[in-house]
């Protein structure tokens, strides 16, 4: 656990699949899948991956020139690529801006996030694909954003980071009896004492049963018994008071 982080340094899709990246199994079929995947960044993609910001969740509507606009305002843009379907050529909602120097990538990168635009709040992050080891995209049962096929959530990024697990190991000794000896048997003692009492309840309850079947069986109304043990117990008052 020395080397836990909220963001992911390296891509892994077992840990991806987790709430706290301690998972050690698969648990849908899409972790599956990207564990087998062996992917390779598109090589036709040009440009400084690190000095290229992802842009996710725009409108279909939005272009290249509005994306320009809003986001030259941080710094100097070299490029701006609006990914589009190859069949379509309509928007798919995502693109990548490249900017000539650091600082106003980090400015956009701080800034620009949760920024609306066309009445859309739009994500903004480094790009991950040429940049973070073992990157295994959406499509491939990878990533970090969205819902996959089996509606699990992906983390580790920006968006959603892993959540700080949780060390339990005092109360599972506490509660699974793991715990000292002194414990143990005071819970034997106490399960001892119940069953007692359980058991003179019963031995009880079986003697006053065969009263209460005679008077039944003689035909005794309820008031006529009640009367009858009220005066059987003034009569031991009095034989205790004389």
């Amino acid at each position: 656990m020395n080397d836990w982080a909220p963001i992911a340094k390296e891509y892994d899709p077992l840990k991806a699949g987790s709430i706290d990246g301690t998972d050690e199994e698969p648990h849908d079929r899409a972790i599956w899948r990207a564990m087998l995947a062996r992917y390779v960044p598109n090589k036709g993609v040009t440009g400084d991956p690190h000095l290229t910001l992802f842009v996710a969740r725009l409108n279909l509507q939005t272009t290249e020139e509005k994306l320009k606009e809003v986001f030259s305002r941080y710094g100097d843009i070299r490029k701006v690529r609006l990914v589009r379907d190859l069949v379509t050529g309509f928007s798919k909602g995502y693109a990548f801006i490249e900017y000539k120097d650091e600082r106003a990538l980090l400015k956009a990168h701080r800034d620009a996030n949760r920024l609306v635009i066309d009445q859309h709040e739009i994500f903004v992050d480094f790009e991950l694909e040429r940049t973070l080891k073992g990157w295994i995209p959406r499509r491939l049962g990878g990533g970090f954003g969205g819902k996959k096929e089996s509606g699990q959530l992906r983390f580790g990024g920006r968006d959603r980071p892993f959540r700080k697990p949780i060390n339990l190991p005092n109360m599972k000794n506490e509660f699974y009896g793991e715990g000292s000896a002194e414990k143990r048997n005071w819970s034997r003692e106490g399960t001892r004492d119940w069953r007692t009492r359980d058991r003179d309840h019963e031995r009880s309850r079986d003697k006053r049963w065969p009263e209460r079947e005679r008077s039944w069986a003689w035909g005794e109304s309820e008031r006529e018994r009640d009367s009858r043990e009220e005066r059987s117990r003034g009569r031991e008052r009095k034989d205790r008071d004389s």
